[in-house]
Protein backbone atom coordinates (compact mmCIF):
# COMPACT_ATOMS: atom_id res chain seq x y z
CA UNK A 1 0.00 0.00 0.00
CA UNK A 2 1.08 3.79 -0.25
CA UNK A 3 -1.13 6.17 -1.46
CA UNK A 4 -0.44 9.97 -2.36
CA UNK A 5 -2.58 13.00 -0.75
CA UNK A 6 -1.91 16.77 -1.45
CA UNK A 7 -2.05 18.18 2.13
CA UNK A 8 -2.91 21.46 2.98
CA UNK A 9 -3.11 23.96 5.87
CA UNK A 10 -1.78 23.63 9.84
CA UNK A 11 -3.78 20.03 10.39
CA UNK A 12 -2.88 17.16 8.37
CA UNK A 13 -6.22 15.01 7.35
CA UNK A 14 -4.96 12.06 5.68
CA UNK A 15 -7.78 9.97 3.58
CA UNK A 16 -6.90 8.24 0.71
CA UNK A 17 -8.88 5.35 -0.52
CA UNK A 18 -7.97 2.91 -3.18
CA UNK A 19 -9.87 -0.41 -4.37
CA UNK A 20 -7.49 -3.56 -5.12
CA UNK A 21 -6.06 -3.35 -9.06
CA UNK A 22 -5.76 -6.81 -10.66
CA UNK A 23 -3.19 -6.44 -13.76
CA UNK A 24 -3.63 -8.92 -16.97
CA UNK A 25 -0.90 -10.54 -17.82
CA UNK A 26 -0.59 -8.52 -21.63
CA UNK A 27 -1.00 -5.31 -19.68
CA UNK A 28 2.10 -2.97 -20.29
CA UNK A 29 4.38 -2.14 -17.09
CA UNK A 30 3.14 0.61 -14.33
CA UNK A 31 4.58 3.87 -14.91
CA UNK A 32 7.66 4.61 -12.51
CA UNK A 33 8.20 8.00 -11.18
CA UNK A 34 9.89 9.37 -8.43
CA UNK A 35 9.20 12.44 -6.69
CA UNK A 36 12.20 14.59 -5.02
CA UNK A 37 11.73 16.68 -2.25
CA UNK A 38 12.77 16.96 1.34
CA UNK A 39 11.79 15.53 4.80
CA UNK A 40 9.08 17.25 6.42
CA UNK A 41 7.58 15.38 9.25
CA UNK A 42 6.86 11.71 9.77
CA UNK A 43 3.36 11.06 11.56
CA UNK A 44 3.71 7.85 12.95
CA UNK A 45 -0.23 7.74 14.33
CA UNK A 46 -1.78 8.49 10.48
CA UNK A 47 1.11 6.85 8.85
CA UNK A 48 2.03 9.56 6.52
CA UNK A 49 5.27 10.94 5.41
CA UNK A 50 4.95 14.46 4.90
CA UNK A 51 7.85 15.90 2.11
CA UNK A 52 7.87 19.30 0.36
CA UNK A 53 8.78 18.02 -3.34
CA UNK A 54 11.26 20.56 -5.30
CA UNK A 55 8.56 21.71 -7.23
CA UNK A 56 7.23 23.46 -3.86
CA UNK A 57 4.49 21.18 -3.13
CA UNK A 58 3.65 19.62 -0.17
CA UNK A 59 3.05 15.88 -0.34
CA UNK A 60 1.56 13.11 1.97
CA UNK A 61 2.54 9.81 1.44
CA UNK A 62 0.26 7.32 3.14
CA UNK A 63 2.67 4.28 4.04
CA UNK A 64 2.80 1.21 6.32
CA UNK A 65 4.33 1.34 10.38
CA UNK A 66 7.40 -0.35 9.07
CA UNK A 67 8.27 2.27 6.58
CA UNK A 68 7.25 5.37 8.48
CA UNK A 69 9.13 4.31 11.63
CA UNK A 70 12.18 4.15 9.72
CA UNK A 71 11.59 7.49 7.95
CA UNK A 72 10.82 8.81 11.38
CA UNK A 73 14.46 8.13 12.39
CA UNK A 74 15.68 10.96 9.34
CA UNK A 75 15.97 14.61 10.00
CA UNK A 76 13.73 17.56 8.93
CA UNK A 77 15.22 18.46 5.84
CA UNK A 78 16.78 15.71 4.84
CA UNK A 79 16.81 14.81 0.90
CA UNK A 80 14.66 12.35 0.17
CA UNK A 81 13.19 10.65 -3.12
CA UNK A 82 9.88 8.46 -3.59
CA UNK A 83 9.57 5.96 -5.98
CA UNK A 84 5.94 4.97 -7.23
CA UNK A 85 4.00 3.27 -9.92
CA UNK A 86 1.01 4.46 -11.14
CA UNK A 87 -1.56 1.80 -10.87
CA UNK A 88 -4.28 3.77 -12.23
CA UNK A 89 -4.73 7.57 -12.33
CA UNK A 90 -6.09 8.00 -8.88
CA UNK A 91 -3.85 5.14 -7.23
CA UNK A 92 -0.09 5.66 -6.68
CA UNK A 93 1.83 2.76 -5.03
CA UNK A 94 4.72 3.40 -3.30
CA UNK A 95 7.68 1.14 -4.39
CA UNK A 96 10.63 2.94 -2.37
CA UNK A 97 11.58 5.81 -0.03
CA UNK A 98 15.62 6.94 -0.25
CA UNK A 99 17.12 8.78 1.38
CA UNK A 100 20.73 10.10 -0.98
CA UNK A 101 23.59 10.35 0.84
CA UNK A 102 22.64 8.47 4.17
CA UNK A 103 24.99 5.50 3.45
CA UNK A 104 28.63 5.55 1.46
CA UNK A 105 26.73 2.60 -1.05
CA UNK A 106 22.90 1.73 -2.45
CA UNK A 107 21.44 0.02 0.90
CA UNK A 108 17.83 -1.68 0.74
CA UNK A 109 15.95 -2.05 4.00
CA UNK A 110 12.99 -4.76 2.72
CA UNK A 111 9.87 -3.07 5.34
CA UNK A 112 7.09 -4.39 2.37
CA UNK A 113 6.31 -7.78 5.07
CA UNK A 114 7.28 -10.35 3.13
CA UNK A 115 10.34 -12.02 1.44
CA UNK A 116 11.66 -10.06 -2.05
CA UNK A 117 14.00 -10.38 -4.52
CA UNK A 118 16.28 -7.47 -5.37
CA UNK A 119 17.58 -7.65 -8.87
CA UNK A 120 20.11 -4.77 -9.94
CA UNK A 121 22.08 -4.74 -13.49
CA UNK A 122 24.63 -2.50 -15.12
CA UNK A 123 23.23 0.81 -16.87
CA UNK A 124 22.69 0.29 -20.90
CA UNK A 125 23.50 3.28 -22.86
CA UNK A 126 22.33 5.77 -20.05
CA UNK A 127 18.82 4.17 -19.14
CA UNK A 128 17.95 1.01 -17.11
CA UNK A 129 15.74 -1.38 -17.68
CA UNK A 130 17.20 -2.15 -21.49
CA UNK A 131 17.37 -5.90 -22.08
CA UNK A 132 21.04 -5.88 -23.20
CA UNK A 133 22.23 -4.05 -19.93
CA UNK A 134 24.71 -7.38 -18.54
CA UNK A 135 24.53 -9.82 -16.32
CA UNK A 136 22.05 -9.35 -13.30
CA UNK A 137 22.79 -9.81 -9.80
CA UNK A 138 20.07 -11.06 -7.63
CA UNK A 139 19.55 -11.27 -3.77
CA UNK A 140 16.74 -12.34 -1.79
CA UNK A 141 16.25 -10.29 1.18
CA UNK A 142 14.05 -11.38 4.12
CA UNK A 143 11.40 -9.54 6.17
CA UNK A 144 13.44 -6.21 7.92
CA UNK A 145 16.66 -7.73 5.61
CA UNK A 146 18.84 -5.48 4.23
CA UNK A 147 21.21 -6.05 1.04
CA UNK A 148 23.33 -3.80 -1.54
CA UNK A 149 22.49 -3.63 -5.02
CA UNK A 150 25.97 -3.48 -6.79
CA UNK A 151 24.96 -2.51 -10.24
CA UNK A 152 23.45 0.93 -11.24
CA UNK A 153 19.80 0.11 -11.89
CA UNK A 154 17.13 -1.77 -9.43
CA UNK A 155 13.78 -3.16 -9.19
CA UNK A 156 12.46 -5.52 -6.29
CA UNK A 157 9.68 -8.10 -6.82
CA UNK A 158 7.71 -10.76 -4.73
CA UNK A 159 10.49 -13.55 -3.98
CA UNK A 160 7.98 -15.81 -6.76
CA UNK A 161 8.61 -13.49 -8.95
CA UNK A 162 10.78 -11.24 -11.29
CA UNK A 163 11.22 -7.71 -12.48
CA UNK A 164 13.41 -5.95 -14.74
CA UNK A 165 15.55 -3.38 -12.89
CA UNK A 166 14.39 -0.17 -14.03
CA UNK A 167 15.13 2.21 -11.06
CA UNK A 168 18.64 3.92 -11.02
CA UNK A 169 20.71 3.22 -7.61
CA UNK A 170 22.64 5.73 -5.63
CA UNK A 171 25.01 6.23 -2.80
CA UNK A 172 21.72 5.96 0.01
CA UNK A 173 19.45 4.20 2.06
CA UNK A 174 16.14 3.09 -0.14
CA UNK A 175 12.99 1.46 2.82
CA UNK A 176 11.44 -0.93 0.45
CA UNK A 177 7.72 -0.31 0.87
CA UNK A 178 5.95 -2.34 -2.16
CA UNK A 179 7.81 -4.58 -4.40
CA UNK A 180 5.93 -5.16 -7.51
CA UNK A 181 6.82 -4.86 -11.83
Amino acid sequence: MGWLCWVGGPVVAVLCLAAPTVRAQSDPPRPRKSVYGTLESADTSLNAVIMKSDAGKRLAWQLKAAVVAEVARFKPGDRMIVIYRQISPSDKRVTAVAFPGAASTALYVNLTGERVLLRSAPNAGGACGQPDAGPVTDSMLPVGGMGEAPGECWCCASADQTCTPGNKTGQGKALLANCFE
